[in-house]
């Protein structure tokens, strides 16, 4: 199985996310902003978290517009599958590729901490390893993680069990606790956790491991 994970200025979470794709057992490709074509043969593309431009202006805006992402795009237009997390998520609303948007913290203030999640569908590449209605613990480090959708996309994503993670205690103020949510298709997941910062015995637990040994152990035998 074959990753690619999107190098912008500023992401601080790269690395960790190429790491975490190699430790399920995938091949990766570390693919800088500028570039405009993915390499030959990519299952799924990872959108890192981190500060990519700096966060300024919108966080993710600039980067949507980076040229890579228009090939992010048409991966996924073709049925690829796409992982973003934090900023990625961000740049993922951004690009259109996800409903919805990440508003400023309720609080208006930076929150970096683990958190416990409840794993609301087993039924993705992505959350397959979990069973619903499970708790996990992932942490958060995020100024803006505030999800926001008008009524119809909420009831849109419940109906269709579309909404991945909800936090057991909101940290943000994000509309029905809403942490991860996922594409029509079901292979595109944004979320504002951090499972790359809980997939190695070092980090405290390897809850997050399971997100990416499921993607990867979904892809190798689809």
């Amino acid at each position: 199985m074959h990753a690619a994970v999107i190098v912008f200025p500023g992401s601080n979470c790269d690395r960790d996310m190429k790491v975490a794709f190699e430790n399920a057992g995938a091949k990766v490709s570390m693919v800088w902003h500028k570039d405009t074509e993915m390499p030959a043969g990519v299952d799924v593309i990872g959108v890192p978290g981190g500060f990519s431009f700096g966060d300024y202006l919108r966080c993710g805006a600039i980067a949507a517009n980076s040229p890579i992402c228009q090939s992010v795009k048409s991966h996924a237009d073709k049925g690829g599958y796409v992982l973003g997390i934090c900023n990625g998520f961000q740049v993922l609303t951004e690009t259109g590729l996800l409903p919805g948007v990440l508003l400023r913290n309720s609080g208006l203030k930076y929150v970096c901490k683990a958190l416990d999640l409840k794993v609301e569908t087993s039924n993705s590449a992505y959350t397959s390893g979990y069973n619903a209605g499970t708790t996990i613990t992932i942490p958060i480090a995020h100024h803006d993680g505030n999800y926001y959708a008008d009524d119809d996309t909420l009831a849109r994503l419940n109906d269709d069990d579309r909404v991945a993670f909800r936090y057991v205690e909101n940290p943000n103020g994000s509309q029905q606790d809403i942490a991860g949510i996922l594409s029509e298709n079901r292979r595109v997941l944004g979320m504002m956790p951090h499972p790359e910062r809980m997939a190695e015995e070092t980090h405290g637990n390897t809850e997050g491991a399971t997100l990416f040994t499921s993607l990867v152990g979904s892809l190798e035998t689809a």
